[in-house]
């Protein structure tokens, strides 16, 4: 089958395919379920142009938020606890998109994905830790610049329950664009830093001060994490800033982690977090770079215009947030 003006039940097994499994898979999936005989590139042309269509879609209701500034009062029941949680992860793209790496004259061979996440928490389990409600996961991604993202974060939150939620929280890394978006987009949150991602940062302490020697940066790491575990941020900066370094290389790597831990302290304070039954870990979104986005994108001989990706990406989240038949009656009732 070669044509490309499918009917609506067929496009409607593509867009499913194809946001599921490369898109030959797509085709083998096409022939043994449905016995249409459907080339590779017509699942990629068909997803693609549904993903697209999604994209615009989104881009309408975000616009339209925006415009209206979201009344400052939602219709709903109240909610406990409102997450909000992104991360950025890298998907490898066509030469034509790659842009200057790290390493100067040399291209990177991915591109950014922002990925943003939205859940709620009614309640802890018995030790106090806590839980998140079932099926309360909704995500948004795209390749995009931290300004377009912030937005369609924003919009998703908002459309989720933001003004309803009691207890307003956003996680993260260290990354400054996700605090820069949070001041801007997100006012008034408790805002938490991921804490086996501040752990990393002691590591890399670790590593230095003792290359090569693993029960020396053990060691040390017993000793010293408990500061950043107990939220004592201010203690462990002065320890950093007070050791000698050896090497110009250990002197930057001190300076650069010190001052990330001064700059995130009020993100830190874990044993107040804690005593609130809040996550301190931003497993959720981090999980979601795996399953949305790895797992789809990332696999072996794939390259990705900006163009396709987005439009997978799209395709994808609304499938995963449950939003595709809302998506097909909105295309009806056009």
């Amino acid at each position: 089958m070669e044509k490309m003006d499918f009917s609506p039940g067929v496009r409607r097994m593509l867009a499913l395919v194809g946001q599921a499994a490369p898109f030959d898979q797509g085709r083998e999936q096409m022939k043994l379920l449905a016995g249409l005989e459907i080339t590779t590139k017509a699942v990629e042309r068909t997803a693609e142009a549904i993903g697209e269509e999604i994209v615009e879609r989104e881009q309408k209701q975000i616009h339209q938020a925006l415009q209206l500034d979201l009344p400052p009062v939602a219709l709903g029941d109240p909610i406990p606890i409102l997450y909000v949680q992104m991360d950025g992860t890298g998907v490898p793209v066509t030469q034509a998109e790659r842009r200057e790496g790290k390493i100067e004259g040399q291209p990177a061979h991915t591109r950014e994905v922002k990925l943003g996440c939205v859940f709620t928490q009614t309640a802890c389990d018995a030790e106090g830790y806590a839980v998140r409600d079932p099926d309360s996961t909704t995500f948004v991604g795209a390749i995009e610049t931290a300004t377009e993202f912030g937005k369609r974060l924003y919009w998703e939150a908002h459309h989720r329950g933001w003004n309803r939620a009691h207890k307003k929280v956003v996680m993260g890394d260290g990354a400054e664009w996700i605090w820069n978006l949070v001041e801007l987009h997100f006012p008034g949150a408790i805002q938490i830093v991921d804490l086996y991602h501040a752990r990393q940062h002691l590591w890399n302490v670790a590593r230095l001060l003792y290359p090569g020697e693993d029960i020396g940066q053990k060691r040390w790491i017993l000793r010293h994490q408990p500061k950043l575990d107990e939220g004592k941020i201010e203690k462990l900066v002065g320890y950093l800033r007070s050791l000698a370094p050896t090497s110009p290389e250990l002197a930057e790597t001190l300076r650069k982690e010190a001052d990330y831990f001064q700059r995130n302290a009020e993100r830190m304070r874990y044993p107040e977090f804690r005593r609130q039954h809040l996550f301190v870990g931003s497993g959720v979104i981090e999980a979601g770079c795996k399953t949305v986005i790895g797992t789809r994108l990332k696999q072996s001989g794939m390259f990705w215009t900006v163009r396709g990706a987005n439009a997978i990406i799209a395709l994808r989240c609304c499938h995963l947030n449950g939003q595709m038949e809302s998506y097909w009656e909105d295309r009806r009732a056009a």
